[in-house]
């Protein structure tokens, strides 16, 4: 029986590791343990209680006005000391490109254990953007023993960087995790959403907003905030903007002073079942989230990155994503041309998920079952 950690500390990980977690759990030729960091604390408990994932490790690294320095040397030792150095491990597994994945990596790599990196290959082009996960994602491919890419793209992008051994195309796991989390969305939950954003108009066409990442503090999404702001005035007979704000004070403080119309709703972070929930809910999604990237063609959503570049081009390339940046003009011109031409919406809507189809999980404990 080989044995396995899963180490993570972000929602986002957590939702992509959730399927894996399950799978191999259930599987008779694998021990798992599972571990997490909690760099998002609230945001990452609510994961763990809607998959139901027992955590056996729990380092709860956080601290207020850590720097990114202070935050992966913890981490690396920390993982070590409190992890690594307790049981010994046949495989760590992480997933993208946050500092608890480097951290994880390196340390996993100083007691010889194989890191098995999942969504891997992902790059952007620009060590700077988005930062630090780009930077983090180049360095994890150095170490990593197996490299789990979601697209042929990120494949060829490791093989340019002359990564070639158990480099492997598998899709995405969080197409698994998005298409089991609507399993678990019954009748009944549905109708306490309904009741539970009775001041929403859903009778209007949504558009679900979400931002927070780094590159765009201050101008960028004071940017954004003008563009909300003319979107939401043109139409407002039309559309509803949901905008579920980041508890960031680089984001919510200039939110909350900005955004102020009848028909921009500024609500609470929302738990992953009730994100996929809303996500479903809406014609548009924008978004400067790589998950949402992956996971609204599945819906089929159309998207606009609110961001200069992104690792996931793939979705660009399919026509399931346009790259608008925090360009206030690109912003609007694209969210009226999707609720003017219905054609151009369904060519987006309609576009082919380059992400997968839900199969990922098993692609990957049978490539592992065979190492």
């Amino acid at each position: 029986m080989k044995k396995v950690l899963f180490l993570f500390g972000t929602r986002p990980e957590a939702i992509k590791m959730a399927p894996l977690i399950e799978r191999f759990s259930t599987d008779s030729r694998f021990e798992v343990k599972v571990a997490v960091t909690a760099q998002h604390r609230e945001m990452l408990d609510q994961v763990l209680s809607f998959f139901e994932i027992a955590v056996d490790y729990d380092l709860n690294v956080m601290k207020p006005n850590q720097t990114l320095h202070q935050l992966t040397a913890d981490l690396i030792s920390r993982i070590t000391n409190e992890i690594l150095l307790k049981e010994p491990f046949d495989y760590v597994f992480v997933q993208g490109d946050t500092t608890t994945v480097l951290a994880s990596a390196l340390a996993a790599f100083y007691q010889k254990i194989k890191v098995v990196h999942i969504e891997a290959g992902l790059r952007s082009g620009d060590i700077h953007s988005p930062f630090p996960e780009e930077m983090n994602r180049v360095l994890t491919s150095r170490i990593a023993d197996f490299h789990f890419c979601p697209t042929e793209t990120s494949k060829d992008n490791l093989i340019r960087e002359n990564i070639h051994k158990n480099v492997y195309v598998v899709g995405n796991t969080v197409i698994d995790a998005l298409l089991t989390g609507l399993q678990k969305i019954d009748p009944n939950s549905e109708a306490n959403l309904l009741a539970r954003f009775s001041d929403i108009d859903f009778e209007k066409k949504i558009i679900l907003v979400t931002c927070h990442r780094r590159e765009n503090f201050g101008k960028p999404f004071e940017e954004i905030c003008e563009a909300l702001l003319e979107i939401a005035a043109a139409r407002s007979n039309e559309v509803e903007i949901v905008y579920p704000v980041h508890l960031n004070p680089n984001i919510k403080e200039i939110a909350h002073q900005k955004l102020l119309a009848p028909n921009i709703k500024l609500i609470a972070p929302l738990d992953y079942p009730e994100l996929i929930w809303m996500m479903n809910k809406s014609h548009i999604i924008l978004t400067d989230s790589g998950g949402i990237q992956e996971e609204a063609p599945s819906l089929g959503k159309p998207v606009l990155v609110l961001r200069e570049v992104t690792e996931r081009t793939e979705g660009v390339d399919a026509g399931t994503a346009v790259l608008v940046g925090s360009d206030k003009k690109k912003i609007v011109s694209e969210t009226q041309k999707l609720l003017d031409d219905s054609m151009y919406y369904q060519s987006i809507s309609k576009a082919s998920n380059p992400y997968g189809d839900g199969s990922t999980s098993k692609q990957i404990i049978e490539i592992l079952a065979a190492d």
